[in-house]
């Protein structure tokens, strides 16, 4: 199955391009904070998942291969063969599946705050469950928007967090539950191995959704050589969080101004 995901494409058609996937309950606008300093160097592409912001819901039985499939759609009709991806949370895990399945087409790779395994399966199916229930994602916006950022940014902050949980209730309670069946049923795992686009692994010291000890360096360790950078202040939404370190990441990783494969922390940056 192939969704037809809703998208806006900035930049030079000449420059490289990079494909923005964002994290399960978020739309496209997670990416806003980066979205002017790449598009100045870069052909940029940012999607919303199925069910969020502009895309079409993807019914219950979607796959990790039909987010995937899609992104590959969209791809083909933008007429990009090659491109780079980057993708946090949810649309990192689709990127690990273009990279595995389709590596051809991936140049370069960024994970953030990411996964290749998310356990346990009945968490995901309970969090689907409850929004079905109620009809909005408002039922489980609270405990969400909780692990989407540190107290410290909550109490500087309190209008970007307002901003993105008013996102979050307004994503279709159905695809947020496809796409938390989605999350799963994956297992990555086996496959981070066969990458062979360069990777660069981007971790929130303070994520509690995917700590960077058993999410981000299973990855780094398993992908050869992949970076793995730890953001210090930083929760699940990273790029959020530190705008300025993640957008010199991307740039840098995607212009492949960086040096050789090495594993680094990062303070705040911003």
């Amino acid at each position: 199955m192939t969704i037809a995901l809703a998208h806006d494409v900035r930049g030079d058609d000449a420059a490289p391009a990079l494909i923005l996937g964002s994290s399960l309950g978020t739309t496209r606008a997670m990416w806003d904070p980066q979205h002017d300093a790449l598009a100045q160097r870069l052909r940029v592409v940012r999607y919303d998942h199925p069910g969020h912001g502009g895309s079409p819901t993807a019914p219950a039985g979607t796959t990790l291969a039909d987010l995937g499939r899609s992104v590959l759609g969209l791809a083909d009709r933008l007429d990009l063969q090659q491109f780079s991806y980057a993708g946090l949370s949810l649309g990192g895990m689709v990127g690990m599946w273009l990279a595995i399945h389709a590596p051809e087409r991936v140049e370069r790779l960024a994970l953030l705050c990411t996964s290749a395994h998310l356990p346990p399966a009945s968490m995901w199916r309970e969090r689907a469950a409850t929004v079905r229930a109620a009809g909005t994602c408002a039922a489980i916006s609270e405990s969400v928007v909780s692990r989407w950022f540190t107290p410290g940014f909550v109490q500087r902050r309190p209008d970007v967090v307002a901003s993105f949980t008013a996102d979050l209730d307004g994503v279709d309670p159905e695809g947020y539950a496809a796409c938390s069946e989605v999350i799963a049923a994956m297992d990555q795992r086996a496959g981070l191995g066969r990458i062979t686009a360069p990777t660069l692994v981007i971790a929130g010291a303070q994520d509690p959704a995917t700590p960077p000890s058993g999410h981000a360096d299973v990855i780094a360790r398993a992908v050869p050589g992949s970076l793995l950078v730890t953001l210090d202040p930083a929760s699940h939404l990273a790029g959020v969080e530190q705008p300025g370190a993640v957008t010199a990441l991307l740039l840098e990783h995607v212009l492949a101004q960086r040096p050789d494969h090495v594993t680094a922390t990062a303070g705040a940056r911003s």
